[in-house]
């Protein structure tokens, strides 16, 4: 029996079907069948013995010629998200030209030294300098980057007060044609928040009250897009490594330090304040590493295993930002 002459016979076979158990039997034949018999205009068909659609019968008729022509012509390009494709088989050249796109031999990231020796940002609650940390923390994840194979990793050290060191480094890491920027910091509270004690007979202060780790983008970076995908593979790496964010920023307490919270999951942030993220020529994230105020992380912060689990977080959270089908496709 030819095709056709089977689909008119079962059309008149459910059309004694209630309407509802036609529709059960019409989808599950529709699910059953190979994709070039839908393409090839069957479905008019199925409704023939129907009344309702004889009127139709003549149309069907006319376009069928047309649909098969196209179905016998070369096929045209479409363009898709190859994302909801899942696994496809891609050309040779444009896998080439992907991972050309972030080839570790060349990838150049820039990892910026959170303050200068001159202002030397938050006091630990230990008397320790921030800059002491975010150094020795670069440091560490700057071996780590170039025993993943980036060899053109980059340590930012600039000199100077506050603001006027924030500009050298924007203009330093633009000339360097970075390809990323990640900026290393450790994080304080408030001046109202702070407590007084004694450490080592020398007056301190500390707050106990917050900790963890905070990941930060500015939305006015020239490529806010691939800032925020970076920053939420840095911060879905430190969680998976069992450490939390830092909640405050996103509560009225901190006053004019509140910022939105972007990610609610991984603890991303955007502050368009930051001149390092705002006027780099890169996508450019700022990295609160965890608190050092805080008298329970500073420690954890000042120990080998800690800097350990963070330097090996951000080294994988840029092994996946550079895989040939991430450099293809773009972030989702």
């Amino acid at each position: 029996m030819r095709r056709c002459e089977f689909f008119r016979v079962l059309g008149g076979s459910v059309a004694r079907f209630r309407p509802r158990r036609f529709l059960v039997v019409a989808i599950a034949v529709f699910a059953l069948l190979p994709i070039e018999v839908s393409d090839a205009g069957w479905l008019p068909d199925l409704f023939r013995s129907s009344p309702k659609h004889a009127k139709s019968l003549k149309r069907a008729k006319a376009t069928r010629a047309a649909k098969l022509a196209r179905h016998r012509a070369p096929p045209r390009h479409r363009a898709m998200r190859l994302a909801a494709l899942g696994p496809v088989t891609l050309p040779l050249s444009a896998l080439k030209r992907a991972a050309a796109k972030c080839d570790p031999a060349t990838f150049r990231i820039v990892l910026d030294v959170g303050h200068t020796a001159q202002s030397e940002g938050a006091i630990s609650a230990r008397n320790v300098a921030e800059f002491t940390f975010n150094l020795r923390l670069a440091k560490l994840i700057e071996q780590r980057l170039k025993a993943e194979g980036f060899a053109e990793t980059r340590l930012l050290l600039t000199e100077g007060k506050a603001r006027p060191s924030l500009f050298k480094r924007v203009a330093a890491a633009n000339n360097l044609h970075a390809d990323l920027l990640m900026s290393i910091h450790h994080d304080s509270v408030p001046n109202k928040m702070l407590e007084d004690w004694e450490f080592e007979d020398k007056k301190s202060h500390f707050s106990d009250r917050f900790s963890g780790y905070s990941v930060f983008v500015s939305r006015d970076n020239p490529d806010f897009k691939t800032s925020l995908r970076f920053a939420e593979l840095v911060a879905g790496e430190m969680k998976a490594q069992g450490l939390h964010y830092a909640e405050q920023y996103s509560q009225a307490i901190m006053g004019r330090y509140q910022h939105p919270l972007l990610n609610k999951d991984t603890g991303v942030y955007s502050n368009d304040e930051l001149i390092v993220l705002r006027k780099t020529a890169m996508p450019a994230i700022l990295l609160e590493a965890g608190s050092i105020i805080n008298r329970d992380e500073e420690r954890e912060m000042d120990s080998p295993e800690r800097q350990n689990l963070i330097s090996s977080s951000v080294a994988s959270a840029v092994k996946e930002f550079c895989e040939p089908r991430w450099a293809l496709l773009g972030p989702p």
